[in-house]
């Protein structure tokens, strides 16, 4: 497992306030009972721990995050953006 992905995973819990165990890839937020609140603390823990900024609107998502899948790839994404611009 990439280091992303144990972070992105470690953050998702904490901040969901969920088993560790049952962040699974395929695991949708809604499923884990991850409310919009608990979004927004992952959200601000991926941008303070990768130094990135993830566009998000609370009324509208511009990065889809439905599932562990989708917050990995767009930290994955972001991270890689960030690493050819500098």
């Amino acid at each position: 497992m990439s280091d992303i992905v144990s972070d992105v995973t470690d953050i998702i819990a904490r901040c969901g306030r969920v088993d560790r165990a049952a962040v699974l890839h395929d695991a949708s937020l809604a499923d884990l009972k991850i409310e919009s609140l608990s979004v927004v603390e992952i959200i601000f823990a991926l941008e303070e721990k990768f130094g990135i900024e993830i566009p998000f609107e609370a009324n509208q998502q511009v990065i889809k995050f439905e599932t562990v899948t989708d917050v990995v790839k767009a930290v994955e994404g972001l991270v890689a953006a960030k690493r050819a611009s500098a």
